[in-house]
């Protein structure tokens, strides 16, 4: 339901009243100034604000790596080439020649 100002001022029990089953809308001169709506509502409104001004997982990522930059590293993480254990298509040249090598 829509209200006037005049109306939600002098009927403002009832506004209260009838945002249990809506948002009541008030207007001055036919432009919208104000919702009510319901505890209930506003709750619900704070948690899906305080959900959207959460940074996201790239936006964290981003700030983690322009830190390490700041901190000296060259492209963010360095990460060292691997060496614990033996990799036949880093460390073996001749690996693809051999017949039994090859993908199927």
């Amino acid at each position: 339901m829509t209200w006037n100002i005049a109306s939600a001022k002098q009927q403002f029990s009832e506004v209260v009243r009838l945002t249990a089953e809506e948002p009541q809308a008030i207007y001055n001169r036919d432009k919208p100034v104000a919702v009510v709506i319901s505890a209930e509502e506003f709750e619900e409104f704070k948690k899906w604000k305080a959900e959207r001004l959460r940074p996201t997982l790239l936006e964290l990522f981003a700030d983690i790596r322009a830190s390490l930059i700041a901190e000296g590293a060259q492209d963010g993480i360095e990460i060292p080439p691997r060496s614990d254990r033996y990799n036949p298509l880093v460390d073996d040249p001749h690996y693809w020649d051999e017949p039994d090598a090859a993908p199927v």
